[in-house]
């Protein structure tokens, strides 16, 4: 089965966008159910709670385990609202279907195993709950799109992906770098599957996860999961990027959900006015990088000729500064300069490589 092919008519069923909410780690019963009753459920639509925690390091609060299974059940029933969490193995799986969890998802750290992803998707063969895949942790876009191909082959139809951000060397103001362009790419390549967005994973930091969700509604995301909880700072585990149901519900009403077109003519004159500009720019773009490059080649056959090594860590620092400094005189974030330079600067030295290996 091509994920292509596959209808997800399941997104359409909402009115408004898809909110999935709820506390990182179930803790008790009264928290799950205390959360739940708070929940404004014209604008939240689905109950989320974490049972099993992969942690990072051992010694941390790893989920209460399958007993918070009955928790969920128990807000299910009483709050007729579908339920959520995340497996991590086969066992979860087949768990969380006999407790009749509605929403599974599978977390980074398993998504960026495909043995993992394998089983769990055998283990939910032929399943109609919906099931939703977290970007890996490292910024691959064929292992993520290659668990949602493992799940189809197990006959699963109701699918969907959640942006949770990157991890990074490159220290920034987010705990997971969003890096907007893969999870576009994946929109781009599988418009019909649904994108959620996780602010609360991409931030790390609950003052940001406002600014996060806009930016994922300007790019048409379906939806998002937000962690909420009763009382956040108290929180078991992550604390800091959880927030309130009711500031939830603010962020919601604030939030402007964009238009996918306006077929006025003022506006489609513009645009295609604005649209011209880009595209002589990124041709002059595209001149001044193959001038650099053919620049870099020179500096290789030299190094070369007289055996000195591709890599000045002196000369890449100062460029770097100079460059950063300039860029953002010019109103160019820090990140995006970050991650240009690096990407020009590896291009040169994978060019001057090659002539160095040239005989």
């Amino acid at each position: 089965m091509n994920i292509q092919d596959i209808k997800q008519d399941w997104i359409s069923q909402f009115e408004k966008p898809l909110v999935i909410t709820g506390p990182c780690s179930a803790e008790s019963e009264k928290q799950v159910m205390d959360i739940a009753e708070r929940l404004d459920k014209e604008y939240m639509q689905v109950f989320r709670a974490g049972i099993w925690k992969p942690r990072t390091k051992p010694g941390s609060f790893e989920g209460v385990g399958a007993i918070g299974l009955n928790w969920l059940k128990k807000v299910k029933d009483e709050y007729k609202i579908p339920i959520a969490t995340e497996i991590a193995n086969a066992s979860h799986a087949k768990l969380a279907l006999e407790f009749d969890v509605d929403y599974l998802w599978i977390g980074a750290r398993s998504t960026v195993n495909p043995f993992t992803v394998q089983e769990i998707a055998e283990a939910l063969r032929d399943t109609d709950k919906i099931v939703l895949v977290k970007n890996p942790v490292n910024p691959d876009l064929d292992l993520w799109i290659g668990a949602l191909e493992r799940l189809a082959a197990q006959g699963i139809k109701k699918l969907g992906v959640i942006h949770r951000g990157f991890s990074s060397h490159n220290k920034s103001k987010y705990r997971n770098n969003p890096q907007w362009q893969i999870a576009l790419e994946l929109k781009d390549r599988f418009p019909n599957i649904p994108l959620i967005c996780d602010p609360s994973h991409i931030t790390g930091r609950r003052d940001l996860i406002q600014e996060v969700a806009q930016q994922a509604f300007n790019l048409e995301y379906n939806g998002l999961m937000v962690e909420t909880h009763c009382n956040p700072d108290e929180a078991w585990s992550d604390a800091k990027q959880q927030i309130t149901p009711e500031e939830l519900k603010k962020i919601l009403v604030d939030i402007t959900l964009r238009k996918k077109n306006d077929t006025s003519n003022d506006f489609s004159s513009k645009l295609n006015r604005y649209r011209g500009e880009i595209d002589e720019l990124d041709n002059q773009l595209l001149g001044l990088l193959a001038s650099r490059m053919e620049v870099a080649k020179k500096i290789g056959q030299l190094k070369k000729e007289h055996n000195v090594a591709i890599f000045q860590p002196d000369r890449w620092n100062v460029l770097k500064k100079l460059a950063m400094r300039n860029g953002e005189r010019m109103g160019l974030s820090k990140e995006f300069l970050e991650y240009l330079l690096v990407a020009i600067h590896k291009e040169s030295v994978d060019l001057q490589n090659q002539i160095m290996e040239d005989k």
